[in-house]
């Protein structure tokens, strides 16, 4: 990062959340690098993660450690490493691109960073129309305020045919051996109601493949679980199950196209405390000073304010820091706890320091983070605080923890920081896309800090950081997703509609 419900409900039993199965990981690395061309079992999970054994070279966290005192470590370590270079601003698309005859709700975002609009193509003056809800109100675009991170957010699973545009024209893969291939223009989403038409969050669906291997999933808060038929190698015909109901059977089309299959109790949910589980894995390299420092000065203020909106909130919070192989530290985990007041106390020792180059050890925080105690009955979070990929040769690793994180139902919220590059975006929103959750970037609206790279992203709004995180991980409790007060935004790039964006057909990605 730069300076950087449904409702809790009781549902059915929940069993283990993914059936152990002699399955290989998809695209498995095998030694040196090369793909692994074994046959993969239908319905499969994820290879066992590797046990990294203790973390060593650990400073011990039993004094405050002055911000002053912070800033001249950094200066004795090895420094941070030369920010990856920053895009050219992208080329202005105006406003007559946009008809109310050719604007209609797609899904995705755009490699092609020359026909993304960005603040200095929006002014006061543009009002495009929504085919849908007919002139839009301009959004405000003040001056940059000091001392304030801003971000934006996208969701790949509500603009699915744009991001698969957007893998598509990425090039990573020949540079890349393991880079993960999420392909959401095929989408199974099976989701669960009950008699009201409420989320039935952290359900049990089954899915059987046609080898006789089996997948067991809860629903997120929303009460879905989304599928990746080629990631999950289902069957060309699947059967599906929830609430010990009869078994659907679902053909799985071999072109793009998403499906959603629904189930319905006959109870009304029940109401139940919430628990939430919130993890931070943070890059804490030489680049990362003031990113580090706004979480220390704001992490508690944004726990506050979720506890406000959910009164009764059970918080667990832990850590995970990082930095690379070769530095003091590779990783140091605070495991998940209720003494907030210890865990923030670990967090406002950390400072920033070491790296040396771009590539960071984030592929073993986040197997540290699969491998947390995270609580079945809980929402489970994972920000992702990062402005740099895992090394090309750890990319295989860091997608399987995702994917562990994944079979237990842990959003991986990414955040991404000043610096991020390709390589470091791509992975991230993978990630998020993955666990059903979405990616934020930070934006120079601020002023604060380095300046921040445009992501490949059509149309996103942007908000203060704190207000934003709060919004996140409110809608993964709430099980809807929340939108900012129109007060909250700062300007709009593109046409957004509610997480979606509003593409012109003109500039829909070819098929």
């Amino acid at each position: 990062m730069r300076h950087k419900l449904s409702r809790g409900v009781t549902a059915a039993v929940v069993m283990t959340l993914l059936v152990p199965q002699p399955a290989q990981s998809q695209r498995e690395p095998a030694a040196g690098g090369a793909r692994n061309p074994v046959q993969r079992s239908q319905c499969r999970t994820p290879a066992a993660l590797p046990d990294l054994g203790s973390e060593a070279g650990v400073p011990p966290f039993d004094v405050q450690v002055p911000y002053a005192t912070m800033e001249a470590r950094a200066i004795k370590d090895k420094g941070a490493p030369p920010p990856p270079p920053v895009a050219a601003p992208p080329m202005a698309v105006s406003a007559a691109d946009s008809t109310a005859s050719e604007a209609i709700v797609a899904a995705g975002s755009r490699i092609d960073r020359g026909e993304r609009t960005t603040a200095a193509d929006k002014s006061a003056s543009d009002s495009p129309v929504d085919a849908k809800v007919g002139p839009r109100r301009p959004r405000p675009y003040p001056q940059r305020q000091s001392g304030l991170l801003t971000a934006g957010e996208h969701d790949d699973l509500l603009n699915p045919e744009l991001y698969a545009a957007y893998v598509r024209r990425s090039d990573l893969g020949q540079q890349i051996a393991d880079l993960p291939q999420l392909d959401t223009a095929r989408i199974l989403t099976v989701e669960i109601k009950d008699f009201a038409g409420n989320p039935l969050g952290r359900s049990l669906v089954e899915v059987q493949c046609a080898d006789g291997n089996r997948l067991l999933l809860q629903t997120m808060s929303d009460g879905t679980v989304t599928l990746f038929p080629g990631l999950d190698n289902l069957s060309p015909s699947v059967k599906v199950r929830a609430l010990n109901q009869d078994w659907r059977v679902v053909t799985i089309p071999r072109g793009a196209g998403g499906q959603r299959i629904t189930f319905t109790s006959n109870a009304v949910a029940v109401m139940a405390p919430p628990k939430l589980d919130l993890m931070l894995a943070i890059d804490t390299t030489g680049s990362m000073g003031d990113e580090i420092r706004y979480l220390q000065s704001e992490l508690a203020a944004i726990l506050d304010a979720i506890r406000t909106r959910h009164p009764g909130l059970d918080i667990r919070v832990g850590f995970v820091f990082y930095r690379d192989v070769g530095d003091d530290y590779v990783t140091n985990t605070v495991p998940l706890t209720r003494d907030f007041a210890a865990a923030q106390g670990a967090l406002a020792q950390r400072y920033a320091g070491g790296g040396g180059d771009y590539p960071e050890a984030m592929d073993q925080a986040l197997v540290r983070a699969a491998r947390q105690d995270w609580r079945r009955d809980a929402v489970k979070s994972l920000l992702l605080v990062a402005d740099a990929p895992p090394h090309d040769e750890n990319m295989g690793m860091a997608w399987r923890a995702a994917e562990h994180l994944r079979a237990n139902r842990v959003h991986i919220v990414a955040v991404a920081a000043s610096g991020v590059a390709d390589k470091a975006e791509y992975a991230m929103r993978a990630m998020a896309a993955l666990t059903q959750s979405r990616y934020l970037f930070l934006t120079d609206d601020s002023g604060v800090g380095n300046s921040h790279a445009a992501p490949a992203i059509d149309c996103y709004l942007v908000t203060r950081l704190d207000a934003l995180l709060r919004r996140v991980i409110d809608s993964q409790i709430a099980g809807r997703r929340i939108e900012p007060k129109d007060s909250e935004v700062i300007r709009e790039v593109g046409q957004y509609d509610r997480g979606r964006c509003i593409i012109p057909r003109s500039r829909l990605p070819e098929q």
